[in-house]
């Protein structure tokens, strides 16, 4: 038997532990392998209460699993940076194999992590750090290796995406639509990381890694959360032909790398306009296979356990084979170059006086720095003697859209500051 030892029992933990136990029978039959979780830590008596666990098998050292000579697969799932990152790199000294669904931690210290791994002959797996149970990760890295990748859209927090999506479909608040996504347990009581793109940047992070092998940090994605979108943006954005989306966005081309976390508009026609409520997908695009798009539930215990239990199987084959592990996980080559932020066409909200000739002063402050209009709609009257002007320009650059932004903002014909979302294509 190969043994697993699994470190953390919340959500994910409980979801990887229940499939190994429940399928046991499946994946035998479906492998050949014979895998038995042996061991099990966990600090909180209340994650271990009625699941049916063999106190025997539980520890609340994490240490003391590592060190158990029964345990050949470590699975780290308790998220955060330590003592996540002490108990990966105390496994991999002990020349044990690990699976980890932390992106986070990935994301900022994975050189090392991965460099430890190769020096001592093992591997990470991490399939599930990304988009719980899409197969992504080993899509990119085996079934795509043979392509040269410039492209990635993707929507990868489900907390934001369910929010966003109640918004559109209801007309509600950002407020009201994260208090119903904290009610039905979608989104936590601090929700910074889901809401301000932070998560969906980690993701991305490894998402460019594995594609592009370029060395990309947090501090190189750029990244902007949906607090606030106002549901009259989501309106004026469906008039025009799109649905307002967290994206993550990455674009590869001979000057660099551009890597990008913002809610952006999409075409109602592209396939990633229909991905709602806490749903995740990628969409990448190879130089062999064109466009592909990876779509399915992105969270939650069993998806991503499934994902857990994808990297278990796949180590435990090679450990019942004797096979060496692969060269691990993130390989990178050279130094990060990052690429200006490229041409797109932008959406531009701005509450105008409501008089003649507002209209050709605001598209004469854009002709100054080389924007023109493809589409404009004036609505609806204020009683402050204010309109809302909206317009989608052909494409700019971000440069000259902020400063063109700025100019409009500080005319005596304005009031307040205007609002400009990217406009995403979805088609390089």
């Amino acid at each position: 038997m190969i043994g697993i030892g699994i470190i953390g029992l919340g959500t994910v933990g409980t979801g990887t532990y229940r499939i190994l136990t429940e399928h046991a029978a499946l994946i035998r039959k479906k492998t050949g392998l014979d895998l038995g979780v042996v061991r099990i830590a966990e600090i909180d008596p209340r994650n271990i209460k009625g699941k049916g666990i063999d106190r025997k098998v539980i520890t609340s050292d994490a240490m003391e699993l590592i060190r158990d000579e029964r345990v050949n697969i470590v699975a780290e799932l308790i998220g955060g940076m330590n003592p996540a990152s002490d108990f990966i790199k105390a496994a991999l000294s002990l020349k044990k194999q690990v699976v980890t669904a932390n992106k986070a931690l990935l994301a900022e210290k994975g050189d090392e992590l991965f460099a430890l791994a190769r020096k001592t002959g093992c591997d990470i797996g991490f399939e599930a750090s990304v988009c719980g149970g899409i197969p992504v990760i080993r899509a990119i890295r085996d079934g795509l290796v043979g392509n040269e990748f410039t492209y990635i859209l993707g929507i990868l927090n489900g907390t934001s995406n369910y929010i966003l999506s109640r918004m559109t479909d209801e007309g509600i608040s950002f407020g009201e639509a994260l208090k119903n996504a904290q009610q039905e347990g979608y989104a936590e009581k601090d929700p910074t990381f889901d809401v301000e793109g932070i998560d969906a940047a980690h993701k991305l992070s490894i998402l460019v890694r594995l594609a592009f092998s370029s060395p990309v940090t947090m501090n190189n994605i750029t990244t902007h959360g949906i607090s606030s979108i106002d549901p009259v943006d989501i309106g004026f954005a469906r008039d025009f032909g799109y649905k307002i989306k967290l994206l993550a966005i990455a674009k590869k081309s001979a000057s660099g790398i551009e890597a990008r976390v913002e809610p952006a508009m999409i075409p109602l026609n592209h396939p990633m306009s229909s991905v709602n409520g806490v749903y995740n997908a990628v969409y990448i695009v190879g130089d062999r296979v064109g466009p592909n798009l990876f779509y399915g539930r992105g969270a939650g215990g069993e998806p991503t356990g499934s994902a857990v239990v994808s990297d278990i199987v796949d180590m435990a084959k090679r450990i019942s084979h004797k096979i060496a592990a692969p060269a691990p996980g993130l390989i990178v080559s050279g130094k990060y170059r990052e690429a200006k932020s490229s041409p797109v066409p932008y959406y531009l909200r701005v509450m105008a006086k409501d008089m003649p000739g507002v209209l050709s002063k605001i598209s004469g402050i854009l002709a100054d720095y080389k924007i023109s209009i493809s589409a404009v709609t004036q609505q609806g009257r204020k009683l402050s003697g204010h309109v809302p002007v909206v317009m989608v320009t052909h494409d700019a650059t971000e440069d000259g859209l902020k400063k063109a932004k700025q100019e409009i903002d500080g005319s005596s014909f304005t009031k307040g500051q205007s609002v400009h979302i990217r406009i995403e294509e979805g088609n390089s």
